[in-house]
């Protein structure tokens, strides 16, 4: 069951609910018993462990300068 970020704009408090998907956007009652929260954006990572070799090659980061990215400018 996943879990969701709320915050409570009446005490500040941060909490974590864990609801199935079909309640996400349900309201949220503070652990102190507040009802005007808001559901925070949280991310998610992954992180896979090598072995299969199914994963793409990673790219470099660009590099260079400059305004346009190339150091050609000016």
């Amino acid at each position: 069951m996943p879990s969701y970020a709320y915050r409570c704009r009446g005490c500040g408090d941060t909490f974590e609910l864990s609801r199935p998907m079909a309640e996400a956007s349900a309201p949220a009652t503070c652990p102190q018993g507040h009802a005007d929260t808001v559901k925070l954006l949280t991310t998610f990572g992954t992180v896979t462990r090598g072995g299969g070799g199914s994963a793409p090659a990673a790219r470099p980061a660009p590099s260079g300068g400059g305004c346009c990215g190339g150091g050609h400018c000016g």
